[in-house]
């Protein structure tokens, strides 16, 4: 049964940094991209960052490049979004995603979330 667990967040104050894991199970992990989403108060779901099955290529929405850094770790089965100088606007819950193959053409499964506030 494949299953993505996510932590990691809480409260934060603009500026602040936060580092959200995944801990992935029930499939190959290391043949397949992952991915960060997040769905903020009363807007539709936004699509954060992805990375390829071997970690070699990363990609960032425009409105968290230069601040957040998604990195994995294969031998631990979990995926990491390290998330810096954070502005009240990424208050949202975050959700990770599994993709259906090694490079982020679609995705098949999601984790329950874990909610991130930004706030002074």
């Amino acid at each position: 049964q494949v299953q993505l667990v996510e932590s990691g967040g809480g409260l934060a104050q603009p500026g602040g940094s936060l580092r959200l894991s995944c801990a992935a199970s029930g499939f190959t992990f290391s043949s397949y991209g992952m991915s960060w989403a997040r769905q903020a108060p009363g807007k539709g779901l936004e699509w954060v960052s992805g990375i390829y099955s071997d970690g070699k290529n990363t990609y960032y929405a425009d409105s968290v490049k230069g601040r957040f850094t998604l990195s994995r770790d294969n031998a631990k089965n979990t995926v990491y979004l390290q998330m810096n100088s954070l502005k009240p606007e990424d208050t949202a819950l975050y959700y990770c995603t599994k993709a259906t193959h090694a490079q982020l053409v679609a995705y098949d499964y999601w984790g329950q979330g874990t909610q991130v506030t930004v706030s002074s």
